[in-house]
């Protein structure tokens, strides 16, 4: 049997253009020191790390670890692209669930290079070559990044479907603005219109520049404990891990259009199974910060995760159901699109802002009375962390 698991603590860097970030070092350095304090233990007390980054050697984690102290404890590093730091979160929650640490960090960094995501290898085969080859098979060649042909397209297929207007996309990225505003630790501050989202240049389908999250540099962390481990320690027990499931493509995915492509059957698929965990539904969320790398993704992953019917996504949008006064608060941080997508750390960076608005310390931006949240956090090629945290 399996036992409680709960966030004692969580830590988060000002998330940075490349040009101005330090390194990953001291990036992850910077999150694993917050998420001690805020957990109140030190490092000497954790039995295990977790350590999640995409473009890096092997042995990142180490490298950063080790700055802060060297215990003898295990060590793994961790790359599931884009959802690499909810990976980290899954198996540190694995380990204490299934005993076999009562202390466990995940932590996640990233130290990323301008412009659009580009592939390191080019000697060998493509790990995206089977997304790319049916992205072809639907759309014809492109020479534009992956990422954009394949949440590009995605969009451009809904749009087909459901007739959705270029505006309702649009209305993402200022949504995601207005909320990052109030965050301080989120790249991009600035309000904007929906005029001037879709002024800027179109690159895929329906997305503008505006509607794709930047390159970013940041760390996260978590600190999961279990119940007993928290009662010896006297550590807060508020933030209780109530689901949470990693999936996979299904074979389906690659035998319909382009919305499909980008995860959506693995969203809804563990969406599903971390409702009947956690013995609640969509109805019952008071915040969500999902995976919103492109506006696409974003209205693609409503539908996923239940929080609107199929083709609903514009009704939600256009009433507001997205946002405060509306039926769940999407993204209170800003999200990928404004506070920044540094792949290692994004999902703990989805994890820190649960827990804050769990906790009722989120500032200016803080869900009133939240008490069940979820997080969404995907990566191409693929893979699909879910999970939902309630107030203990």
């Amino acid at each position: 049997m399996s036992q409680r698991v709960y966030v004692a603590g969580v830590g988060m860097t000002a998330f940075r253009k490349p040009t101005e970030s330090p390194s990953y070092i001291e990036l992850g350095q910077a999150a694993v020191r917050e998420a001690l304090a805020d957990a109140g233990i030190g490092y000497e007390a954790v039995q295990a790390a977790y350590a999640g980054y995409v473009y890096g050697d092997s042995g990142c984690g180490q490298a950063v670890l080790y700055g802060v102290g060297r215990t003898g404890i295990p060590i793994v590093n961790v790359n599931n692209n884009c959802s690499t730091g909810s990976n980290a979160l899954f198996l540190a929650r694995q380990a204490v669930a299934h005993g076999i640490a009562d202390c466990v960090l995940a932590v996640g960094f990233e130290q990323m290079t301008p412009g659009a995501l580009q592939e390191v290898y080019t000697d060998r085969v493509s790990p995206f070559g089977h997304l790319l080859d049916r992205a072809r098979d639907v759309q014809g060649e492109s020479e534009a990044p992956v990422a954009l042909q394949l949440f590009g397209g995605a969009g451009a297929d809904y749009q087909r479907t459901y007739g959705v207007a270029d505006e309702t996309f649009a209305m993402v990225s200022v949504k995601a603005r207005r909320h990052a505003a109030e965050n301080p630790r989120a790249i991009f501050r600035k309000p904007v219109t929906v005029e001037e989202v879709l002024a800027t240049p179109k690159l895929f389908g329906p997305l503008t520049r505006l509607q794709c999250c930047p390159p970013t540099c940041g760390g996260a962390a978590a600190v999961l404990v279990s119940e007993s481990f928290a009662k010896r320690h006297g550590l807060r027990t508020d933030v209780l891990v109530a689901g949470q499931a990693l999936t996979t493509d299904p074979a389906a995915a690659f035998e319909h259009g382009m919305t499909r492509l980008v995860g959506y059957d693995m969203t809804r698929s563990a969406a599903g199974a971390v409702y009947e965990q956690a013995g609640t539904g969509p109805d019952e969320l008071d915040a969500v910060e999902l995976h919103d790398c492109f506006t696409s993704n974003e209205i693609i992953t409503y539908e996923a995760l239940g929080l609107c019917p199929p083709g609903g996504a514009e009704r939600f949008i256009r009433d507001g159901d997205n946002t405060y006064g509306g039926r769940v608060v999407t993204n209170p941080s800003g999200g990928l699109l404004s506070k920044g997508h540094p792949l290692g750390a994004t999902g703990l960076g989805q994890c820190a802002e649960m827990v804050w608005q769990l906790r009722g310390t989120a500032g200016p931006r803080q869900v009133e009375g939240a008490r069940a949240v979820l997080q969404h956090n995907l990566g191409l090629g693929g893979a699909c962390v879910v999970t939902l945290y309630r107030k203990a």
